[in-house]
């Protein structure tokens, strides 16, 4: 029940979003030029909506690199993803891989039916099969509450916003300080962290234990100090945990909670899981 709740919320704020785009431009136009160039911008903003919406995802996973995963490439894989995602009652995802040794993964699509989920060649190398589980699980529950119909287009538009900066020549900096916050709003409005915990708690439900995505986060964190990441903290939304320094430019567009308060929260799920370490 949870779940349909959380998955209604997200499909409102999708709409609220993609209205706020066309409405947008509409007001653009019509201060600009009257209701006829108005009508023209909403027309362009109704189409940007469309496009965001059908090919952001690929878009997203082509700006990172992202390649499918063949069966035949790793079958155990596939075969765990399509177990749990049965699990999870969503179908099963298409599996990307960015050849990238810091260890990351993330979820894209529109929700439960149309998913993927992209991991870095440095998480498959780092995490032993149980954990890796725990971080499917994960992706498979943004999946299951449509958390990737709103982070998609919202991490899109705040990228534009960014990028748009860019163009000023001397001006980039000035126009980075106006448009850098105004992205970050756009971010901040509509993704909350309590998305991630929401998810932390679905993926340990998938599971049947809380240990595997814990004991993940900490070997994530842990091997994050050892490897070098570079990219547009506008991305830091999309991943399993925050990959950025959290200072500057990337600090507004942070999401997530702390790595420590979710493990915390998960193993809180077996509060005797200390006892049962000692005794086996």
């Amino acid at each position: 029940m949870r779940s349909s709740l959380l998955a209604a919320r997200n499909i409102a704020k999708a709409l609220l979003l993609y209205g706020a785009l066309a409405g947008g431009l509409f007001a653009l136009g019509w201060w600009l030029g009257g209701v006829r160039l108005g009508s023209v911008f909403l027309v362009v903003g109704l189409l940007m909506a469309a496009t965001v919406f059908w090919y952001g995802p690929r878009v997203i996973l082509a700006s990172l690199g992202a390649r499918e995963l063949q069966i035949a490439e790793s079958p155990a894989l596939h075969s765990t993803a399509e177990r749990l995602a049965l699990v999870a009652r969503v179908e099963r995802p298409k599996l990307y891989l960015i050849a990238d040794g810091h260890p990351r993964a993330l979820s894209v699509g529109r929700g439960a039916g149309a998913s993927g989920i992209a991991f870095t060649q440095g998480l498959l190398t780092l995490l032993p099969p149980a954990e890796l589980e725990g971080v499917i699980a994960h992706e498979l529950a943004h999946a299951r509450h449509r958390d990737s119909l709103v982070q998609t287009p919202v991490v899109l538009i705040a990228g534009w916003l960014v990028e748009a900066s860019r163009i000023g020549g001397f001006l980039e900096r000035a126009l980075l300080f106006v448009l850098g916050p105004v992205a970050a709003s756009v971010v901040q409005v509509f993704l909350s962290p309590k998305r991630e915990l929401a998810a932390d708690l679905r993926a340990a439900e998938i599971c049947a234990s809380p240990h595997p995505l814990a004991d993940a986060l900490v070997r994530i964190e842990q091997a994050e100090e050892l490897v070098r990441f570079q990219a547009s903290p506008v991305t830091e939304p999309l991943y399993i945990v925050n990959p950025f320094e959290p200072v500057g430019l990337a600090a507004m567009f942070s999401t997530h909670p702390s790595i420590g308060d979710r493990v915390a929260r998960l193993r809180a799920l077996d509060p005797e899981w200390r006892d049962k370490l000692r005794a086996a």
